[in-house]
């Protein structure tokens, strides 16, 4: 993926973005300092209630009775009411208004019935007054809503904390002067200056200086990544070490930071096939729990109950059942599911590819740039004369310094690393196809390929017959002879060997689909170990050898990097793109690797794993406990002595809330 990163313009997560698509909808129009604020003035409102409540009293064998004590007990609990239970009555009415009954709906009723049942007492019906019930009952359905909340806000605070870390002013460099400018002023092309300890303000690339730079917030790399002219950085990123000198490219929505929150918005806000459960199952336990508190007030007074016992049996399991956990069971878990990952250096466009990483039985990995670094580099010299590898290095170096083929540059910039000067060349010529050829202290030599190897009438050397790399002659060309033969590869990732060591740990066959010969793609497979390997195969072949696979019931994931790979990424059960390709690639991958290691698809496998066990845990903590809780909201165990208040009915419900959404921060990132 392309680092263009900078401007941290709009880059805030408020709640609001997800209601209605990540089960949070409940809480549209309401904050935590809202739920808070009615909750502690709903308490201190329910002192006099409790006090002022005949029930109470009974139980506590006290008389507190006076003139008009029940009209001031109804004037309290009115207030508690329709102040206090003002957020559920709203919230029902929206859960009508777009006909998904629920949570919000269940409550309401509970606490109008109450309401309504005790108020018609106090004018005169025969009956109870359960006032008592109904503040205590409001008074712990606003705490476990302000709990909640805080969970929700503190699942999101963590993605926000991305969005702060770039910093407020940035250094200009204009006419040789150094200015300080707000970061939100930056423009692309700009040159800033980055001291040591300082954030870096923008994305950019490195113009001047040398340090180390600290992108652990950014992308989960633990470790400093070294960084030189012509180097991008990453705006957020700490400068640890020399100041640099930056010019500014992207800015605003195309910087780093906004594409990775934007990312995140979207996976957060889109809904898994777990969520798709969860929603027809909180609809249906909504039906359930209605038709249940009605049959419970139907059965309880033919029985011969009293009307003040049935309906508070039925308000018993309309608290008892409300969908609560259940809809924070997912929501909660894909919401720090998505940011986690991104922190990671997992970018997750798609929500149900990312629940499907568990299921992954097959890997198929492009070998260019994604196992392997995408140039070549010297691999071997196999030396045929009385010359030094040394010499036969400068000689050649010398001879394709002008090359711009990547063979060439290899030899080069290893001649480079081993401190080996060139010589002086004369009559230097290109051979199109074939080679390059000069003239060096008197002796013509030619780099030859394999092709222009045979018209020299140089027959190839037996030792080369197991090697899989590139190869290229050096020849004396007065002599006819083979000097030596410098064998390129392209360099195998280091961390692509520990990738498949801990893929093969998670039972994960691995395959290779490259365009390159069966040599090469032989021996990149032998030295990793792989399963097998697709050769010689077309970009437009690609997606029919993963149609192979799935055809034989393989789940299969495709990591690629480049243009050519995008048709298998879109083909594949799950499109893994690395983060340093091109963005065909990543447009059409389903999760991008931003450190572009091959060792993260580990982590994206276990972490898909972990992510659906917390849903899975949720959703059955969610549900499960209704198997018990709403039979004994009922009363069925009545005759036992066992029944559950409408007060504590409404704890064992906010209790479940909270289980889940401790059980979904125990989440983590396994590396």
């Amino acid at each position: 993926m392309d680092h263009d990163h900078g401007g941290h313009q709009s880059m805030s997560m408020p709640m609001g973005n997800k209601a209605g698509q990540s089960g949070f909808s409940k809480h549209k129009g309401h904050s935590i300092d809202e739920f808070k604020r009615k909750f502690y003035v709903s308490m201190i409102l329910t002192v006099p209630v409790l006090i002022l409540s005949p029930a109470i009293q009974s139980f506590l064998k006290v008389s507190l009775r006076f003139s008009g004590d029940t009209f001031i007990l109804f004037l309290f609990s009115s207030v508690v009411f329709f102040y206090g239970g003002l957020p559920f009555l709203r919230g029902a009415l929206n859960e009508l208004k777009h006909r998904l009954p629920g949570m919000m709906v269940l409550i309401s009723i509970a606490i109008m019935v109450a309401y309504l049942y005790s108020s018609a007492v106090v004018l005169g019906l025969r009956g109870e007054i359960f006032f008592w019930e109904l503040a205590t009952l409001i008074d712990i359905m606003l705490l476990g809503h302000w709990l909640e909340m805080r969970s929700i806000m503190g699942a999101s605070r963590a993605l926000e904390k991305l969005s702060q870390l770039i910093p407020d002013t940035a250094h200009l460099i204009s006419g040789g002067k150094e200015s300080e400018i707000n970061s939100k002023d930056l423009k692309d092309g700009n040159i800033i200056l980055v001291k040591p300890g300082e954030k870096i303000p923008s994305d950019g690339v490195v113009v001047g200086g040398e340090s180390f730079v600290n992108e652990s917030m950014l992308t989960g790399e633990s470790k400093p990544v070294g960084k030189k002219v012509n180097d991008k950085v990453i705006g957020g990123s700490i400068n640890e070490e020399g100041a640099l000198q930056i010019q500014v490219k992207g800015v605003g929505e195309s910087s780093y930071l906004s594409k990775v929150i934007n990312l995140v918005k979207t996976a957060q806000a889109s809904k898994s096939r777990t969520q798709v459960i969860a929603d027809k199952a909180a609809l249906i336990l909504t039906v359930v729990a209605i038709l249940t508190s009605v049959t419970t007030f139907v059965v309880w007074l033919v029985v011969g109950a009293d009307i003040a016992f049935a309906i508070e049996r039925a308000a018993t399991v309309l608290i008892i059942a409300c969908p609560h956990a259940l809809g924070l069971a997912v929501p909660l878990v894909v919401s720090i599911s998505t940011t986690l990952s991104a922190q990671n250096g997992l970018l997750i466009k798609n929500r149900v590819a990312f629940e499907n990483s568990r299921k992954i039985s097959t890997i198929i990995f492009d070998k260019t740039g994604t196992l392997t670094e995408g140039v070549f580099a010297l691999a071997k010299i196999f030396n045929f004369s009385k010359l030094p590898d040394s010499e036969l290095l400068a000689i050649a170096s010398t001879l394709e310094k002008n090359s711009e083929h990547p063979i060439g540059k290899a030899i080069t910039l290893e001649a480079i690393e081993e401190n080996i000067k060139n010589l002086e060349v004369e009559n230097f010529t290109a051979i199109k196809g074939k080679g390059v050829a000069g003239k060096i202290n008197g002796k013509k030599y030619v780099m030859a390929s394999p092709g222009y190897l045979s018209e020299l009438g140089i027959t190839v050397p037996d030792e080369l017959g197991d090697t899989y790399g590139t190869n290229i002659f050096l020849v004396n060309s007065d002599e006819k002879v083979l000097l030596a033969v410098f064998s390129l590869s392209d360099k195998i990732r280091a961390e692509s060997f520990e990738a498949v060591k801990l893929l093969k740990k998670e039972g994960v066959k691995l395959w290779m689909l490259t365009g390159d010969n069966k040599k090469v793609a032989e021996g990149v497979s032998k030295e990793l170990k792989l399963d097998g390997f697709f050769a010689e195969v077309l970009p437009d072949q690609k997606q029919d050898k993963i149609r192979e696979l799935q055809e034989k019931g393989e789940y299969v994931a495709m990591v690629g990097d480049g243009i050519n790979d995008a048709p298998a990424l879109a083909k594949a059960d799950v499109g893994i793109a690395i983060g340093s390709g091109t963005d065909i690639a990543n447009e059409t991958a389903d999760i991008i690797l931003v450190n572009s290691s091959p060792r993260d698809i580990a982590n994206l496998i276990r972490f898909g794993k972990a992510t659906y066990n917390k849903m899975v845990q949720n959703l059955w903590w969610a549900t499960g406990y209704n198997i018990v809780a709403i039979p004994l909201a009922a009363g069925v165990l009545s005759r036992f002595g066992i029944m559950l208040s409408p007060a504590l009915g409404a704890v064992f419900m906010s209790l479940s809330t909270i289980i889940v959404a401790i059980n979904a921060k125990t989440l983590r990132v396994r590396r």
